[in-house]
């Protein structure tokens, strides 16, 4: 049996000698809302990846000492990380599309230049290595997923 409420079902019914002897319901399924609804979360994932590289980022430069050389790179890497994925979240609200490839591509670059610093830290080994290792393999592959969604557009 199919649940009254699913959003496109068929009825069939059975007649013998013109009397209906039972009914019932296929569900046909709707393949363009499944795509539709598929599409929507992969966003949000990119929305929340975004979110928790931005977080991770700021919890390792807790762990990098504060000198000369460092102060002002770190805050750049906070500024450059968070505004990534804030500039990303506002591509989702764009009216047009060439805005929102405008915007997605400034998320792009700010994110190249996450990368760039995050690397400088991984090869001058500073702060927890591990997880500076990961940042710089997080940002590669978030570089990746934002070209290849401005290729698209």
């Amino acid at each position: 049996m199919v649940d009254d409420n699913s959003p496109v079902k068929k009825k069939f019914s059975l007649f013998i000698n013109k009397e209906k002897i039972s009914t019932w319901k296929f569900q046909i399924p709707n393949f363009k809302n499944q795509i539709q609804r598929k599409k929507m979360e992969n966003r949000n994932d990119l929305c929340d990846r975004l979110l928790k590289f931005a977080i991770d980022v700021i919890l390792y430069l807790r762990t990098v000492k504060n000198s000369i050389e460092t102060m002002d790179i770190k805050k750049q890497v906070v500024k450059s990380s968070t505004s990534s994925g804030a500039n990303y979240e506002e591509s989702q609200g764009s009216p047009t599309r060439p805005d929102a490839k405008t915007k997605i591509g400034i998320s792009l670059k700010e994110m190249r230049e996450s990368n760039y610093f995050l690397r400088i830290f991984n090869q001058l080994k500073l702060g927890d290595v591990k997880q500076s290792e990961y940042l710089v393999k997080e940002s590669s592959e978030l570089k990746s997923i934002l070209a290849s969604i401005i290729n698209k557009l």
